[in-house]
């Protein structure tokens, strides 16, 4: 399975900021530390805001930092938020599958281990990705 870039993007993000909960973040900063371009990493901001991930401070010395219930998050409940209610297969795409029908036996087996992907992350919190010895590196990214 492989996430899409804008789980990748605002898992990065939610690392930086729970190594640096007590710092407000920039955009410019955040991009500058995933290497992504500044209005991609807006809309992702955005985006976990709106899943009450991130506290949006506006106007001259603002930024963004990980919301007060963040570091305690699922990442496997984030990565289903974030990806949405894909399918590892697209069995009606260009080409559609001519064993849509509800026939196909491979469709249900790898949506059991989709499912059984986001289940093995759903232990790990936002806390943990950025905790020692990671939290060391998380801090120096995007810093001179």
């Amino acid at each position: 399975m492989r996430l899409n870039r804008s789980t990748d993007i605002g898992l990065r993000i939610l690392m930086l900021a729970a190594a640096r909960p007590e710092d407000l973040l920039t955009i410019d900063e955040l991009a500058a530390s995933v290497a992504v371009p500044r209005s991609h990493l807006a809309k992702v901001v955005q985006r976990l805001q709106h899943l009450g991930l991130l506290d949006t401070v506006r106007g001259r010395g603002g930024g963004v930092r990980l919301a007060t219930e963040a570091a305690g998050a699922s990442v496997g409940r984030l990565v289903r938020d974030l990806e949405g209610e894909t399918e590892v297969v697209d069995c009606a795409g260009l080409s559609p599958c001519p064993l849509s029908s509800g026939q196909c036996r491979l469709r249900g087996a790898l949506r059991v281990a989709q499912e059984a992907f986001y289940a093995s992350l759903d232990p790990i919190t936002i806390g943990d990705l950025a905790a020692p010895p990671v939290r060391q590196i998380l801090l120096t990214l995007g810093r001179p």
